[in-house]
């Protein structure tokens, strides 16, 4: 069989025809890959990603696409707090599982819903995109082929150029759980090994961010279990574009990457050397690493022996972070990772 044939038997189900949704769904039709159904409270939301994409089939209630026996994948798309039901749903009516970080903002819920996919036999992924970006693949492996010998520090950099809308804010479970989630997954990606500590300093620049109960400008200090230093910078501003670097500093040198650019020229004269600004949207930014993404969760649906590169447990180390830093902010004080094993730290905010 074909590729083309191949990716086309797979028959998907898109739960959430917001922006995200839209980007998957965009994609797996590029794919081949069959989308059956999308499910969205919002009539005039899913008709037009429907229309878009020529799917068949909009529905308000995700019960029509889970009970639909002829669906074998859902895409999870939909707002966060429903994201751990929609994990259970799809699991108990034997379907994989592609779910948009976070699982859920609480590690027991987490627990609970990968139980559910592992005990059901189906296959979950998580959907952290940055790991399928070409540039910190390469980083990756700098590290796994010893180019840059043993690590000693990893530096990121992630800067968004404006903040999202403070009604967004409000339910997204803070700036670590939103935003520093893909850096604490990048980071546990790119050197192999878990995080021991935490330690954070940040402020709300934006009052109306400070009022909404959130900061917009942090910096996270990690300390790896196998005694690697790691420093997060965040800003939810930068008036440039958006800013995504990495450097990785080693025992025979170091690796990094600088931001993608709209083009590769420089202008110079008499008084400066410019070039254009940064790639300013996420979307631009990493929408070949979404693609690669979703290639790679339709290769797990079609080949049994394929296992999920990013998987519940991924998303549960990355969520343990982001409440770490919460309350290493909180508190103002090192938070170390173990103190979530306790039964009365798990999913404190």
């Amino acid at each position: 069989m074909d590729v083309a044939s191949r990716n086309k038997s797979l028959r998907v189900g898109v739960l959430g025809a917001g922006r995200i949704g839209r980007i998957h769904t965009q994609i797996l039709t590029r794919l081949g890959v069959t989308v059956v159904a999308i499910a969205d409270p919002s009539d005039e939301r899913g008709e037009s990603l429907a229309r878009e994409f020529g799917v068949a089939k909009v529905t308000k209630n995700p019960d029509d696409i889970f009970n639909d026996p002829t669906i074998h994948a859902v895409l999870i798309c939909s707002p966060t707090d429903q994201h751990a039901q929609q994990i259970h749903q799809a699991a108990a009516h034997k379907k994989h599982i592609f779910c948009e970080k976070p699982i859920a903002l609480d590690l027991a819920v987490v627990d609970a819903a990968v139980h559910a996919v592992e005990a059901a036999g189906v296959k979950m992924m998580v959907g952290f995109n940055r790991r399928f970006d070409a540039n910190f693949k390469r980083i990756r492996q700098a590290v796994l082929q010893d180019e840059i010998g043993a690590i000693g520090m990893v530096r990121i950099t992630s800067r968004d150029p404006s903040a999202p809308p403070v009604s967004y804010i409000k339910v997204s479970g803070g700036i670590f759980c939103d935003m520093t989630i893909h850096d604490f997954d990048m980071a546990r990606f790119l050197v192999g090994a878990e995080v021991d500590q935490v330690f954070v300093m940040a402020q709300a620049r934006d009052p109306e961010i400070g009022a909404a109960g959130d900061v917009d400008t942090a910096v996270v200090c990690l300390r790896f279990e196998n005694g690697v230093l790691g420093y997060i910078e965040n800003s939810r501003v930068a008036a440039y574009g958006y800013d995504q670097r990495v450097e990785i500093l080693g025992s025979k040198g170091a690796v990094s990457c600088e931001n993608n650019y709209p083009n590769t020229v420089t202008i110079s004269n008499g008084t400066s050397i410019a070039r254009d600004l940064p790639l300013h949207f996420f979307i631009d930014r990493y929408m070949e690493a979404y693609k690669n993404e979703l290639a790679a969760f339709v290769e797990i649906c079609l080949n049994k022996e394929a296992v999920a590169p990013v998987s519940g447990h991924d998303g549960r180390q990355a969520l343990k972070l982001g409440l770490a830093a919460t309350l290493s902010m909180k508190e103002n004080r090192p938070v170390r990772l173990s103190e979530f094993d306790s039964p009365r730290m798990v999913g404190r905010l």
